[in-house]
């Protein structure tokens, strides 16, 4: 994933804890349905959801598998669609841990990124925070807890009205465009683009922890 800085990252503002929304919203007009929402859709990275640890470090062997974690139970919040400069996400999320010996406490610092992307291809923001997991002595398992907020300009992610119209316009049954779908014209699939950001999380792994769950 490329790294943008210039006019796109301009319209992300960040202020991350833990982190990184998402609300459903519908244009629908004459049996046509669009879903579009101004509100940024939130996912975790299906690569990067879970991290394993191994000891000795460099093996993949399942008997060296020394400590697990995933990201779970991720839950989002958005505001500010309607009025205000920005449009406000809050998100939270579990990470859960499992760890191989139960001898003694422990404590485990684990690297997560949170992302916000444009048009799908587009990292316009990231941050890479870390994470500290703690065994109590005797337990095989532990979970901590996340929480960040993103802000996006409304202005960036609202459709501009004229694509807009062209989307809900009234389409009178029997016309020769009454079934054409908008999204089939490369000025409106675009402009939808642009105006739609996601907010992605996943643990920052090394190649090797990648390709380990790739290929499992």
């Amino acid at each position: 994933m490329r790294l943008f800085t210039s006019k796109a990252a301009a319209a992300v503002l960040f202020t991350f804890g833990l982190a990184a929304c998402a609300r459903e919203g519908d244009i629908q007009q004459t049996g046509i349905l669009t879903s579009y929402t101004a509100c940024p859709p939130v996912a975790v990275v299906a690569p990067a959801g879970d991290v394993t640890l191994f000891d000795p470090a460099g093996s993949t062997d399942a008997n060296a598998i020394d400590v697990v974690a995933n990201i779970t139970n991720v839950r989002s919040t958005c505001t500010g669609t309607d009025v205000g400069e920005n449009i406000i996400t809050e998100v939270t999320f579990d990470i859960q841990a499992r760890r191989r010996d139960n001898r003694g406490a422990r404590s485990v610092t684990l690297p997560y990124f949170t992302t916000i992307v444009q048009g799908n291809t587009n990292v316009v923001a990231k941050r890479i925070r870390q994470v500290t997991l703690t065994f109590a002595d005797g337990a095989y398992r532990t979970s901590t807890s996340g929480a960040a907020t993103s802000r996006v300009l409304r202005s960036a992610a609202t459709l501009p009205e004229d694509i807009r119209r062209q989307i809900t316009r009234e389409r009178r049954p029997g016309a020769a465009d009454a079934a054409i779908d908008p999204m089939s014209d490369p000025a409106v699939r675009a402009a939808v683009e642009r105006a739609r950001f996601e907010v992605l999380l996943g643990f920052e792994l090394t190649p090797d922890q990648l390709r380990y769950n790739a290929t499992r």
